[in-house]
């Protein structure tokens, strides 16, 4: 009898181990990276007379351009594309992922503070550089997004250029979105690039 009664109490204690393990949830997985932000793709680009090439999304600030935004998006966190035309037209878009939605929107809103004071900035630089600049609206997406234009010019060398710029924001990711040609603000597709910006910001997550 009490080797049965022995084998009994082993019998419940084991089952009571296996059940206490049951119990014990496993480990969480760890949870996936998010996916980065994706960058405009050619057909998105404003319309041009000839079609648009993207280039590679490279890591990091440009080396080079972005007059108006340089210095102020950190390198890390920090992507680019450059897309071109045939023609003299180029385009570039510049996405940054802060490490808070706060850090996100103070970058936000010292890019715009740099597009709106580009042109001065320029003209102390280059005292023979005429231009206008203007305040083109917002766009509704997300947390909004910013346009502006800068038209500038050489009376000297009657040389003409026009550049569209935009500044966006959907959580800690911030956009530029940058347009530029030859000529004046009434040839540029103002419409268009607003509906790029739109995109821009839309795809961002």
């Amino acid at each position: 009898m009490r080797t049965l009664r022995t084998a009994l109490l082993t019998a419940a204690a084991t089952g009571l181990a296996v059940t206490a393990l049951a119990q014990v949830p496993a480990a969480a997985a760890p949870a996936p990276a998010p996916a980065p932000p994706k960058f405009l793709s050619a057909g998105q680009l404003p319309a041009s007379l000839t079609p648009w090439t993207a280039g590679p999304v490279r890591q990091g600030v440009p080396a080079e351009g972005s007059v108006c935004t340089a210095g102020i998006a950190p390198a890390a966190g920090t992507r680019h594309r450059d897309f071109r035309t045939e023609l003299d037209t180029g385009a570039r878009q510049t996405i940054t992922v802060a490490a808070t939605t706060a850090r996100a929107k103070a970058l936000a809103a010292e890019l715009r503070s740099a597009l709106e004071t580009c042109l001065d900035r320029l003209k102390e630089q280059d005292p023979g550089l005429e231009g206008e600049a203007f305040y083109q609206g917002r766009v509704d997406i997300e947390e909004g997004a910013h346009v502006y234009s800068i038209d500038t010019s050489y009376p000297e060398v009657g040389s003409t250029d026009i550049g569209l710029y935009s500044v966006g924001r959907d959580g800690r990711a911030v956009t530029v979105v940058e347009w530029g040609q030859l000529g004046e603000l009434d040839g540029a597709p103002l419409e268009g690039f607003k509906k790029t910006t739109r995109t821009a910001v839309a795809k961002l997550y």
